[in-house]
């Protein structure tokens, strides 16, 4: 079985890579390797900080595979540990996360960037919700992107699904920073690394403080976005 997850230790730097062919899109048995890899990062106590990135420039990750759907892959799978791509188990943990965004992050893709602590990108990178096209909801990026950018912006691109270049992300906040192609993992790991020296118990406290105040919120509003989606779905 092909392995589409790759993970490698750099000191107590935890790097996750998604290398899928040919979009780094996530199908069911992708999506149950990616919660296992975050549980393995969670459970690993020499493991301080973990770096999410992709291979290739042209996507990050498009999200879920529809290409795997149609061939048969159903909707309402066992997505494994964490739900879809694992977003569930990311967002639980109580180590800084940090995404390196490498060029289009597409509907569960944009997800996953989002479910990270703290998102870097290259100048060519794009960012879109695509899902109203299909006349469905974002998921949890419905909940999560109102948060990190002003929320009209966040509206017209739930309402539009149109794209917001890596300039227009940074000027409103979506990402921390945005570097050259060439020097956007040497950024990265460097802020990993420097993380990776700081106090772990603080850290989980900052972490385990700001999802408490939000846990109770985000379940509830993401139960009534399953149930819109399935009342979309019908009305379709």
């Amino acid at each position: 079985m092909p392995d589409f997850v790759k993970t490698r230790r750099d000191g107590a730097v935890f790097e996750v890579e998604l290398d899928r062919p040919k979009a780094n899109a996530i199908d069911l048995v992708t999506s149950r390797e990616m919660g296992e890899v975050f549980r393995s990062f969670r459970d690993d106590a020499e493991a301080r900080v973990a770096l999410v990135t992709t291979a290739g420039d042209k996507f990050f990750c498009a999200g879920w595979d529809l290409k795997a759907a149609a061939d048969g892959d159903p909707v309402d799978g066992d997505y494994g540990v964490g739900g879809f791509g694992g977003l569930q188990e990311l967002r639980g943990l109580n180590k800084p996360v940090i995404a390196a965004v490498n060029g289009m992050a597409v509907g569960g893709g944009f997800e996953l960037a989002l479910s990270c602590d703290i998102i870097y990108c290259s100048e060519g990178s794009r960012f879109a919700l695509p899902e109203i096209n299909a006349g469905t909801l974002a998921d949890a990026a419905t909940i999560k992107l109102p948060k990190r950018i002003p929320h009209h912006v966040a509206m017209e691109m739930l309402f539009t699904g149109r794209w917001m270049e890596a300039d227009e992300a940074l000027h409103h906040g979506l990402v921390n920073a945005v570097l050259p192609a060439d020097q956007l993992m040497d950024h990265a790991r460097g802020i990993a690394r420097q993380l990776a020296d700081g106090p772990p118990l603080v850290f989980a406290a900052i972490k385990e403080v700001v999802r408490e105040a939000e846990d109770k919120a985000f379940q509830d509003v993401m139960n009534r976005i399953t149930k819109r989606q399935l009342e979309t779905v019908d009305i379709l």
